[in-house]
């Protein structure tokens, strides 16, 4: 496992791939903002000659001066190479498929044509600059033929290429199968040690069957330098890797202790803002219900130590833990929910009374936050009241 693991974000490339999704230049440049400021490594912010805005785009983040390096996405062309460079960036993703049958069926090559162009490329992004950092990614790397992945790569690198990128374009791979990201990656990093070349080797998982992240962390243990993510998990179809609960796993479970979790929801909320994509309410670490407890048992024992039923902190990403009230709250609950409004003196009689109409808001699909509690805390004393 290597420790130093690096993570490219892709919310302004991969996540534009969104249908439905584009954001405006001066969103991008707040986006890649943010993710400067959480330490992000890469930030792969688009590919310039899809059109001029985002070429545009391009530019301008470059020109920024972030800590991040800045990068851009280009077919194996010199067209696109030479739009990417003169934006300024420092890091240049060379993309080409190398399957048999996409080799012959799309693009019309055979295998040795399409590499000595792939190495054709390199060779002439490096010598526009020698320092560019250059990543080549066989197209759909995990479905293709392993010796066609590993001729390529090699050229690439002996060409120039830092970083050799596996992508599972299909969200094909799943742990623990013949289909083993650590396996492919294990295998990937001995073949290319067996001809003295070692490059940074990157991941770009997709989320078709739901284990993106479980696939990128497969990678990571078997040598991985480099992680793909993007905010919300955007890319096509099911998305990529979710930026939120990977840099949370590494930073909790690998001590990877790198990042500046607390903007997190900051980059987030504004992600989802000028996307139209809402964050699930269950969805891990962002979440609005991630570090919300709800049933009576769970409250009672969280309120005297999270950690019962907590194995993360919210402390970690600048969050609270709240208590939501509705038809599934106990009194340990409610009680806790008073304190909070400063009803903590409220008595036996009232606290019962208080927790029916609570479960009696629950029943009818709403949760009680303490605004609303405070009313049917003032109804109920009122109530008692005049009836007394």
């Amino acid at each position: 496992m290597n420790d130093l693991v690096w993570i490219l974000d892709s919310t302004l490339r991969e996540g534009e791939q969104t249908p439905g999704v584009y954001f405006d230049k001066h969103i991008k440049l707040a986006i890649a903002g943010l993710l400067d400021e959480i330490g992000i490594d890469i930030i792969e912010s688009g590919h310039p000659m899809v059109t001029p805005e985002i070429h545009a785009a391009v530019k301008a983040i470059a020109q920024k001066g972030f800590k991040s390096i800045v990068g851009a996405h280009s077919r194996s062309l010199q067209s696109d190479v030479d739009l990417a460079l003169e934006c300024g960036v420092k890091f240049l993703g060379i993309f080409y498929c190398v399957s048999d049958e996409r080799l012959e069926t799309v693009f019309k090559k055979d295998l040795d044509s399409a590499i000595k162009l792939i190495a054709d490329v390199i060779k002439y992004a490096k010598s526009q600059n020698p320092n560019l950092l250059i990543r080549y990614t066989p197209e759909d790397t995990v479905r293709s033929q392993f010796e066609n992945v590993v001729k390529a790569a090699t050229a690439a690198v002996e060409a120039g290429a830092d970083i050799i990128s596996v992508a599972d374009t299909t969200g094909f791979m799943v742990p623990g199968t013949s289909r083993s990201m650590y396996d492919y990656i294990s295998r990937l990093i001995e073949e290319l040690d067996k001809r003295n070349l070692h490059p940074k080797i990157a991941v770009h998982c997709h989320n078709d069957r739901g284990l993106a992240l479980a696939n990128a962390l497969d990678a990571y243990r078997a040598g991985a330098n480099i992680i793909d993510a993007a905010a919300l998990g955007l890319g096509e179809r099911a998305g990529i890797v979710d930026l939120a609960q990977l840099l949370t796993v590494l930073t909790v479970d690998y001590s990877q202790n790198k990042w500046n979790l607390g903007k997190l929801v900051e980059l987030y909320d504004l992600v989802s803002k000028h996307s139209g994509i809402p964050i699930p309410a269950n969805y891990p670490i962002t979440g609005k219900n991630a570090f919300t407890h709800c049933a009576g048992v769970h409250t009672h024992a969280a309120s005297v130590n999270p950690m019962h039923y907590e194995s993360l902190s919210p402390d970690i990403l600048g969050r609270t833990r709240t208590f939501s009230l509705d038809h599934m709250s106990g009194i340990a609950s409610l009680r806790y929910a008073l304190k909070l409004i400063g009803e903590e003196l409220l008595d036996d009689a009232h606290q019962v009374d208080v927790l029916k109409e609570v479960k009696s808001v629950g029943q009818r699909g709403r949760t009680v936050d303490l605004a609303e509690l405070k009313h049917i805390v003032d109804a109920v004393k009122h109530h008692k009241i005049y009836n007394s």
